[in-house]
């Protein structure tokens, strides 16, 4: 009993610093795409109308 308490507790731990990993490396992945397209934007800026 005490293994497979053990055993979903390590899996529960790494699939936790998996989840973490992927949400900081798209976390930085889409801030990095809006401040390029914000930056194109305001290059753009005189070419925009109204």
């Amino acid at each position: 009993m005490e293994e497979n308490t053990y055993k979903i507790m390590s899996n529960t731990g790494i699939w936790s610093l998996v989840l973490g990993i992927v949400a900081i490396c798209s976390g930085i992945a889409i801030g990095v795409l809006m401040i390029v397209n914000g930056a194109k934007l305001i290059k753009s800026k005189s070419g925009l109308t109204f």
